[in-house]
């Protein structure tokens, strides 16, 4: 599947989340020009506010617990320099570049919004760098998710003022050298400055909605490859009846029930054993298909929902308000909220991937399935699927152990002045990783169903079915002999990946 790349011209304060998924696609972005007024008049309130020679967090004070202590006005610009490159301390592997695009897509969506203080200046760097492709490198570790996601935003800020590391296609250069290349010169922060650039909860934001976006096609393939099993294992449509569902009354339920039934109708396979079969119940992994997707859906849509209304906010400290000149100390930095979503689509994808690996274990047992064992014609002399299975089984679990809530933890930082803090960052900055394994399942799923319903030709599947089982085919070939499996897995999982699975029957249940 190809993604549109039409340009996305961001509303502050209004972008939606096919907006979103657009610019971590590789959308140009550009921001609504309608916005200038709030941010010139934000920069404009800093400078009223610093005059007054009151003390305001941030801004002449210094930070956390050192809050106490006033700073000269001939230090201020020092000071908001000095943050930045102080709290540009993260460590491990850099973030992946399109997660941290749209991380600086959302910091620029949210200085925008004039409650933050920056100036004009500062905005088209940033906006500049997004259209000239340059990526910071950030760090992916360091951040507790509360005072905002200080190191993985310092990095992003150091990189304005010509320090660190930049991206530029698939290469790192010094950010200075990067910024002149582009035609761009580095910034001398103002008063305020380093602090708004630090201060939000957009590392994890980015992490958490690149994630939802992978959730949602990995959801989608797993309901085609769902019914795909259903139909080798000579399932049953009965339990995705609407009237069964309609009694419970959970919408996503309702929705992949109808999905599923509609990628078998007209099926020959299932029309074969319609009658007279001796089962009266498929397993659970088949029967209970709409009960387990549709509540992936539905806590999919509530965690999107969390993470729409974040990424449509401001989570800086101190904000702004230039109607009254006044700069007020809260706590929007903290990222319960991204927290507990990344929490939830940690759930859902875990559930996703267990679903199917039980499929695959059914498809792969004759006593469950009827079908050959390890789905090979020559058991013994092939081994067939037996260790895909196993693959599955272990991405699964790998899967569980990362799962656990993210949001529960919480550590005191900054000698107990910020002694609560979400973890968000760590809740989803792990979730790419698990999207990643549920889709190898899915994957080894979608060999393993196609394998299977080879074994009851002449009869085919529904048109749908039989449209993805072409896909495949033209790829990989049937298994009627061991070969070098790894390839054929490469080949379904790119498959998955593309978005080609889902994309060959047509419309499927999403998030947004």
């Amino acid at each position: 599947m190809e993604w549109k790349m039409t340009r996305v011209m961001m509303r502050p304060g209004q972008v939606s989340l096919a907006e979103w998924r657009a610019i971590y696609r590789g959308a140009p972005v550009g921001l609504d020009p309608a916005s200038a007024p709030a941010i010139a008049a934000s920069a404009a309130a800093v400078e009223r506010i610093l005059a007054k020679g009151e003390p305001v967090y941030g801004v002449n004070t210094g930070f956390g617990k050192l809050a106490s202590v006033r700073i000269e006005a001939c230090d201020l610009a020092t000071l908001q320099r000095n943050i930045v490159l102080s709290h540009a301390a993260g460590t491990g592997e850099p973030s992946p570049a399109p997660v941290m695009r749209l991380m600086m897509a959302l910091k620029l969506a949210s200085l925008a919004q004039g409650a933050s203080g920056v100036r004009p200046a500062t905005i088209a760097l940033m906006e500049a760098m997004l259209a000239r492709g340059l990526t910071p490198v950030i760090p992916a570790q360091g951040s507790v998710g509360a005072s905002g996601d200080l190191a993985p935003l310092a990095h992003m800020a150091a990189t304005l003022i010509g320090v660190g590391e930049i991206f530029v296609g698939g290469d790192r250069k010094p950010a200075l050298e990067a910024l002149e290349a582009a035609g761009l010169s580095p910034l001398v922060l103002g008063p305020k400055e380093g602090l708004a650039l630090l201060n939000g909860t957009q590392f994890s934001t980015a992490n958490a909605l690149a994630a939802l976006f992978e959730a949602e096609a990995l959801f989608r393939a797993a309901l085609v490859t769902g019914a795909l099993s259903t139909e080798a294992a000579k399932g049953s449509d009965t339990p995705f009846d609407p009237r069964i569902h309609a009694l419970r009354r959970h919408v996503g339920q309702i929705e992949v029930a109808d999905a599923l039934r509609g990628l078998m109708a007209g099926s020959e396979i299932r029309a074969s054993h319609l009658k007279d079969d001796a089962r009266v119940q498929d397993p659970y992994c088949l029967r209970c298909q709409p009960q387990v997707m549709g509540a992936a859906l539905d806590i999919l849509r509530q965690a999107a929902t969390t993470l729409g209304t974040e990424a449509n906010g401001v989570s800086d400290n101190p904000l702004i308000f230039p109607e009254t000149d006044e700069a007020l100390s809260g706590g929007n930095f903290h990222a319960e909220p991204v927290a507990f979503a990344a929490d939830i689509i940690a759930l859902a994808i875990c559930e996703i991937g267990s679903l199917a690996e039980r499929r695959i274990a059914m498809l792969v047992d004759p006593a469950l399935s009827g079908l050959p064992a390890f789905l090979t014609p020559k058991p013994g002399l092939n081994s067939g699927f037996m260790i895909p299975q196993v693959t599955a089984a272990a991405l699964v679990s790998e899967n569980k152990q990362k799962a656990y809530p993210a949001s529960v933890d919480s550590i005191p930082t900054s000698a107990n002045q910020e002694d609560h803090v979400s973890m968000a960052a760590h809740g989803a900055r792990r979730l790419l990783g698990m999207a990643q394994n549920a889709t190898a399942v899915i994957g080894i799923e979608l060999l393993a169903a196609v394998q299977g319903i080879d074994f009851h030709a002449p009869l085919s599947s529904s048109a749908a079915l039989e449209t993805v089982r072409a896909v495949l085919r033209a790829k990989v070939p049937h298994l009627s002999d061991d070969r070098h499996f790894h390839p054929d897995l490469e080949l379904a999982l790119a498959l998955v990946r593309s978005g080609a699975v889902a994309g060959a029957v047509g419309a499927l249940p999403g998030v947004a």
